[in-house]
């Protein structure tokens, strides 16, 4: 009998090769020596010495032999045994429980059930599974990672459109995800100006989205987010070119009416407009806004005044 051990501890990657001797030996006698256990004559004929007891071949088989593990028979003289932990096998049954395929001399993992696994089976039923096609993705397998959740990288597509996201950009909707594209014309708002989808950043203004580069000055172009500017008829303007392109002028100062800063209150009678500080009593220079004045030869008075001219 030709008989193999494993080694007593076991790391993935270790091959079986055989190391020493057996606990028996199987030979042929050729002294006088009967069977421990019928006590039939062995000389002349093939015995088995173990544990320093002789015994012939059937009576070893019988009552000597270990079990195999997996097919549950024994292990006779005339078989090759494998043994590990103290769990024994024919060569013929050392196979993977998955593949079947032949471990002897070859790594292997022994798990659950007392089943031995060769390396690659064991390394595909450890690796984690795809969120999209629920197979298991191999070392070396190009794939997508998000929250925990991991995909083939072919299997990570958009929601909407099924073309193949990858390692492109993405927007998570609740389980679902979707492409730029896809997403620009599903969720993202509109733009007021341009009308198209807004994907990151803009403003608002009187509750309508604006891209940032869409909200500009008429005049000058420049951007108006975060600055000061005015509307006037669906046309927005910085400071500057509303003073210069739009704000009237004050009749007293001949300066730009702005609305900004001093003076917000405005003054108008007939064509003309005033600056509420500006519009004040020709003469003595009292201040009129929200008083009674008179107008005399296009002049500006308070109500005395005229009396003394």
């Amino acid at each position: 009998m030709v008989k193999y051990s494993m080694p007593s501890s076991l790391q993935c990657g270790q091959d079986l090769l055989p190391s020493g001797p057996g606990s028996y030996t199987v030979g042929t006698m050729s002294e006088r020596f009967d069977c421990h256990y019928c006590r039939d004559p062995l000389q002349g004929k093939k015995y088995v010495q173990k544990e320093g007891r002789h015994c012939c071949v059937k009576c070893f088989d019988k009552i000597c032999a270990n079990t195999c593990i997996e097919c549950k028979k024994p292990i006779g003289a005339d078989s090759k045994e494998l043994h590990f932990k103290n769990r024994y096998w024919h060569d013929n049954c050392f196979r993977c429980f998955k593949c079947y395929t032949s471990l002897v001399n070859e790594p292997f993992m022994l798990r659950e059930n007392n089943k031995v696994w060769c390396s690659n089976c064991t390394a595909t039923e450890d690796a984690p599974r795809c969120k999209g096609c629920f197979k298991p993705i191999i070392a070396g397998d190009q794939n997508v990672e998000y929250k925990k959740m991991v995909w083939h990288k072919d299997c990570f597509t958009c929601s909407q459109c099924k073309q193949v996201i990858g390692s492109g950009s993405f927007f998570p909707k609740g389980d679902d995800f979707y492409c730029v594209s896809c997403h620009e014309h599903k969720f993202a708002k509109t733009c007021a100006k341009c009308k198209n989808p807004i994907t990151s950043g803009g403003l608002t203004y009187q509750e309508q989205p604006w891209h940032s580069e869409c909200f500009i000055c008429s005049n000058c172009k420049k951007q108006l987010g975060g600055k000061r500017f005015t509307a006037v008829e669906d046309q927005f303007y910085c400071v500057e070119c509303y003073k210069e392109c739009v704000a009237k002028k004050c009749a007293g100062c001949k300066n730009p009416i702005t609305g900004f800063g001093r003076g917000t209150s405005v003054v108008n009678y007939e064509d003309e407009s005033w600056h509420d500080y500006c519009f004040k009593c020709t003469k003595c220079a009292r201040g009129l806004a929200n008083k009674r004045f008179v107008c005399h030869n296009g002049k500006i008075y308070c109500a005395e005044c005229p009396k003394r001219l």
